[in-house]
């Protein structure tokens, strides 16, 4: 797992080939800036860092690179994007690896460069001899979705590295809000640590007060305020969408795929499914499945059908121009308060 290298790499120390893989980009990127935290000084990034794509350049070129010597310091840092030699995916590009050569580097790597693997695919291909010999040798990291537990480890764990604690309830809520994507959470999560301020604490009121809702979180909240059949409230977010020139159309999209999620996450738990395995079939995020399993027990069946009808008929006069877009969703919302 990608946090256990970090853990290593914070501690300095540096192995002399990493492979990371995964489609989470932003765990093999924060991987990458760790790296040359520890392995380079600023002044030497000109000199001693080079970053190379292997589906634009040859995989020999790299190795020359990295059985250079170093520049003004001890150490260089080779970054190679796009081993899709180490996959069963068909190369894009007309450039032949010499991978014996690779093979032989793998082996005796210079003890003077570190090499970084950034490989952003879901699997490797565990039957090529190069894969298992890249695996067996160099400090491997999975780059993937975290899950819940993991989530709130990493937002902890970005806040201290501000020099701030964050509340519990705080980290939930700011998971609730912004969502899982890491880019978007890294974002929130810097700046609450700059708003904190002396206090050093970030507690759920400065994250309910300060975290940038997605249009997706927006319609969960939406859907939250009609589960609680507050449907004042659940307007209130649908007028501010409106104020922020979001598309009905598109709101109305997002709508159907949050309640068509609740219906699918019903049916799949009615078939014994754990979160983990509906996450799986449904190919959408744990944390996503756990908040839609809780909106989804307080439908029944007959409603979440008859919901979706409302909807696709929205869609449809929507399409034709049959009536005013923002009033079909607004009909909708008072609707959904009498299910």
């Amino acid at each position: 797992m990608v946090l256990d290298l970090w853990k290593q790499i914070k501690k300095g120390k540096i192995e002399p080939i990493y492979l990371l893989y995964g489609t989470e980009s932003f765990l093999i990127n924060e991987t990458k800036q760790l790296l040359v935290q520890q392995v380079l000084d600023e002044e030497e990034m000109d000199f001693n860092l080079s970053t190379y794509d292997l589906e634009e350049t040859s995989i020999e070129a790299a190795i020359e690179d990295a059985e250079t010597l170093p520049f003004m310091g001890e150490k260089r840092l080779i970054v190679l994007q796009n081993p899709v030699f180490l996959t069963s995916e068909k190369q894009k590009g007309k450039v032949e690896h010499n991978l014996n050569r690779l093979e032989a580097y793998i082996k005796e790597p210079a003890p003077y460069s570190v090499v970084m693997f950034s490989a952003p695919y879901e699997k490797l291909d565990e039957r090529k001899k190069i894969t298992k010999e890249l695996k067996r040798n160099a400090a491997v990291g999975e780059a993937k979705r975290l899950n819940e537990a993991e989530l709130k480890v990493w937002i902890h764990d970005r806040a201290t590295s501000h020099g701030v604690q964050i509340a519990e309830d705080a980290a939930e809520l700011m998971l609730t809000l912004a969502g899982t994507n890491l880019f978007m959470l890294s974002s929130e999560v810097d700046k609450l640590s700059l708003y904190a301020g002396e206090a050093r604490r970030i507690d759920a009121e400065m994250v309910d007060k300060l975290v940038a809702r997605s249009l997706e979180q927006n319609i969960f909240a939406l859907i939250e305020k009609v589960v609680q059949r507050k449907i004042e409230e659940a307007l209130r977010i649908y007028y501010d969408l409106l104020k922020q020139n979001e598309e009905p159309i598109k709101i109305l999209a997002l709508l159907a795929g949050q309640f068509r999620l609740l219906y699918q996450v019903k049916e799949l738990a009615r078939k014994g499914y754990g979160q983990q395995q509906i996450a799986g079939a449904l190919k959408v995020h744990p944390y996503r499945v756990k908040l839609a399993a809780g909106q989804a027990r307080y439908f029944s069946d007959e409603e979440l059908a008859r919901i979706m009808k409302m909807i696709a008929d929205a869609d449809y006069q929507m399409k034709t121009g049959g009536m005013k877009k923002e009033l079909l969703i607004e009909m909708i919302l008072f609707n959904l308060n009498r299910t």
